[in-house]
């Protein structure tokens, strides 16, 4: 997530797992997808076309993390709250940007990210 998206479109995709370096070699294996590693608790991937992440946690039922990209972080996060959605992990810092969780009216949590 070091480049910068497009304003309101997903941009990533978060897979949160129990070993990284199994997911590397199974994806790597099954799909070709290339890595960058941002330490032991992160990796990219890389499919060709769309970039996500591996992340160490809690794996839950429900499948990946979508993560859409917004301009304005703190605007995006207003309009989610306005529109009805629960924050459910305040916005933090890594490497390349900051992003919050929301979780939607069904319950189903996503993110959003920006570069600045």
């Amino acid at each position: 997530m070091g480049q910068k998206g497009v304003d309101r479109q997903i941009d990533n995709i978060e897979f949160v797992v129990s070993d990284i370096a199994r997911s590397k070699a199974f994806y790597g294996a099954a799909f070709g997808w290339s890595f960058t590693d941002y330490g032991p608790q992160y990796c990219e991937f890389s499919d060709g076309r769309l970039t996500g992440g591996l992340t160490t946690g809690t794996v839950k039922p429900g499948g990946p993390l979508v993560i859409l990209y917004a301009d304005d972080l703190a605007a995006t996060q207003a309009r989610l709250e306005a529109a009805g959605a629960r924050i459910v992990k305040d916005t933090f810092s890594f490497p390349g940007g900051r992003r919050f969780h929301f979780e939607d009216p069904d319950g189903y949590e996503l993110a959003v990210w920006s570069d600045k």
